[in-house]
């Protein structure tokens, strides 16, 4: 708990930053040693801050700005970063705008250097690229055409068929074991979903097109393949990488191929807030890190929280020490507090519902916004009892989790036709894309794609095609427009521009809300224009999509205040100044679906964690003495009488001010006297049956 002084190194003001903050960002520059950098970052610790710092010395320090690899997990932190970093060189005194090329998620990145590389590694440079629902539904064609679908015993739908083989790709384990430990119900078609698999990447092989894992799956390869790891690795001076704890096996398989030895390699990250297993993230691959280098790298401990007050740190810490396996750290804060977080016991769901929303309204009037608070919960269903107090009193708010921008049907008419028109080979977004014309159909976009493909390459001509009579004129028209939109033709954004326009006059008789839909084309628009081409358009739109401007979104714009409901998974890097945790009793709180492995047991402690070092200044865990289960180990819908989270021991309770709610009635019933005849009654009652 050291004074910083004032420190300036290459230009850049470090006079702001920690001790073990500025430790991290000057790290192996002055003494040159070049050992892989580990840095554990606690929650609210300056993470980002100290990363942005390092990039930024870095580059004031001689780095070429286009061999700096920055790794994160959304384009927008990228872009946060880009920003950051060039206004501190800017500040510094450094001439003109340092550019960061390679900022960006792993996936985006990957399909970068995918384009670059595709002659190399049997691509087509003009791939495309599936978001899920357009993976989804290319394995159920393939599922359909290899008979699967018409099983007398019903086979695993399109997204769970997905789901298995992303789980397989990402984590890198044998089908039967991903089969086993997550999708027990369907290991009887082990044979089967090879088989599925197998045609499905042929599929995606014979239509050049690639789904979300194939662009970390083929960078892995790359990174394996020795000639190609060498001239990848080279091409990057110094790769920094955030939220370490995040990546999945194939994530850190490409960065210990690009950098071997560790030389300019930065992870950040906190073993303690690893929660995304279900996404194949691994634990592991932070708790291990060391053990890949030799010598191993150095090590820098950010536990200086600027978020939370302490009685808060002090109780999330307990609850983190008891985990089986961890980078030790202690968080501390110069924010003193006399207020302790709060563990409130209540009847059930429908009290837990009337403590939130009072304490939610007692705040509002104290003077903190309802955006300034946050009810978080371990299962989206948690909250349906809290939503509908929460309507019933009129109080706006927005749950995270809704209708991504891609998701809209009228966005992914427009990018369908877009992909079919770069890409023809791309059955489903052609199969999309032709069926928005009138008088076409299943049978005649089916009979239309086989045409296509059976053609030469360029030899296939669109305006020829069979078609109904009524199709003729419509046809003829979008037939010119694929011609007009496709990779060789016009100039970037203008032939999207004209592809909108197209759009937008048929989405009358698309949809009957087409006023409120055109929000979303006319962004998708103005985006497109932000773009230097097609390629980099696609990719990191289908990768890293905005929010959708409508009411499709299912994000209400009722009230310039609103509260947050929000899963933890989703509260994941924000913070708030009161924060609520329904539902804090073992069952939910470890989920009863995810104490099958200590493992597993261990992340749902990691959950919590998360959770309470979301709060600033203000947190409730509730426990819900009785509460309502739906659907869970087969037993049907139930109520269920709860205890306490099994992570918040009785060695803990003194971290905690407890209270019950609501609280016992006062008078009579409260005076010494009542109570010592309650003692009296109890003992009769047993001395009925000696």
């Amino acid at each position: 708990m050291t004074t910083e002084s004032p420190v300036r190194t290459g230009g850049l003001d470090l006079a702001h930053l920690n001790e073990a903050q500025r430790e991290a960002v000057e790290f192996g520059i002055r003494e040159h040693d070049a050992r892989a950098l580990l840095v554990i970052a606690g929650a609210g610790s300056g993470k980002t801050n100290t990363l942005v710092y390092r990039v930024a010395h870095l580059v004031a320090h001689g780095a070429d700005p286009g061999r700096v690899l920055l790794l994160t997990f959304s384009r927008r932190a990228a872009d946060e970063m880009i920003r950051r970093v060039t206004r501190l060189l800017v500040q510094a005194g450094g001439r003109g705008t340092p550019v960061l090329p390679w900022a960006g998620t792993f996936h985006g990145v990957g399909a970068r250097l995918l384009r670059d590389y595709a002659g190399r590694i049997g691509l087509a440079a003009d791939f495309t690229i599936h978001d899920r629902e357009d993976s989804a539904d290319l394995m159920n064609l393939v599922r359909h055409d290899l008979g699967l679908s018409a099983k007398e015993r019903r086979f695993p739908l399109k997204g769970t068929c997905l789901g298995i083989y992303s789980a397989a790709v990402n984590t890198q384990a044998e089908l039967a074991a991903v089969l086993q430990s997550t999708y027990p119900w369907c290991t009887e078609w082990e044979d089967e979903l090879r088989r599925l698999f197998r045609a499905y990447v042929g599929a995606k092989q014979a239509q050049q097109v690639l789904d979300y894992d194939d662009l970390l799956l083929y960078w892995a390869q790359m990174a394996a393949e020795p000639a190609l790891a060498r001239e990848l690795g080279e091409r990057f001076e110094h790769i920094l990488v955030d939220e370490y704890q995040d990546t999945n096996r194939l994530q850190a398989a490409i960065l210990l191929g690009l950098a071997p030895a560790g030389r300019g390699l930065t992870v950040v990250g906190d073993d303690a807030q690893a929660i995304y297993s279900f996404r194949g993230a691994t634990v592991r691959n932070i708790l291990d890190f060391p053990s890949h280098f030799s010598p191993p790298p150095h090590r820098v401990t950010l536990d200086r929280n600027y978020r939370s007050t302490q009685p808060i740190l002090d109780a999330a810490n307990a609850v983190i020490a008891l985990a089986s396996e961890r980078f030790t750290k202690e968080l501390w804060t110069e924010r003193a507090s006399a207020q302790r977080p709060r563990l409130v016991s209540v009847r059930d769901e429908a009290d837990q519902a009337h403590y939130v929303v009072e304490q939610v309204l007692a705040r509002r009037e104290a003077g903190l916004k309802l955006k300034s608070q946050a009810v978080l919960f371990r299962t989206g269903h948690h909250s349906a009892r809290l939503e509908i107090e929460l309507t019933r009193r009129n109080i706006p708010f927005v749950k995270f989790g809704g209708l991504k921008f891609l998701e809209a049907a009228h966005v992914k008419d427009v990018l369908a036709a877009l992909r079919w028109a770069q890409n023809p080979r791309d059955r489903v977004s052609g199969f999309r894309a032709l069926q928005l014309l009138d008088g076409i159909g299943p049978k005649t976009a089916a009979r239309i794609l086989d045409n296509v493909a059976a053609a030469p390459p360029g030899a296939a001509l669109l305006a020829e095609q069979p078609v109904p009579d009524g199709a003729r004129e419509g046809w003829q028209e979008f037939a010119a427009l694929v011609e007009m939109v496709g990779p060789r033709a016009g100039t970037w954004p203008a032939v999207f521009e004209k592809l909108g326009q197209w759009y937008l006059a048929r989405m009358e008789g698309l949809y009957e809300d087409a006023a409120i839909r055109r929000g979303d084309v006319e962004q998708l628009m103005q985006i497109a224009a932000t773009y230097p081409s097609r390629e980099r358009f696609l990719t990191e739109l289908t990768l890293d999509p905005p929010d959708a401007t409508s009411d499709q979104s299912g994000v209400p714009m009722l009230d310039e205040d609103y509260l947050i409901l929000s899963t933890i998974h989703s509260a994941k890097g924000q913070e708030w100044s009161a924060v609520s945790l329904l539902n804090a009793v073992d069952g939910c709180l470890p989920s009863d679906l995810a104490t099958g492995s200590a493992a597993e047991i261990e992340e749902e402690r990691r959950l919590l964690y998360v959770a309470m070092t979301r709060a600033r200044d203000q947190l409730d865990i509730i426990t819900p003495q009785r509460f309502y289960v739906t659907q869970q180990s087969g037993m049907g819908d139930r109520h269920v009488y709860g205890s306490r989270t099994r992570f918040i021991t009785n060695a803990l309770l003194p971290r905690f001010e407890q209270l019950s709610w609501p609280a016992p009635a006062e008078g009579p019933r409260g005076t010494p006297e009542s109570r010592q005849a309650a003692v009296d009654l109890a003992r009769r009652m047993r001395d009925m049956w000696k």
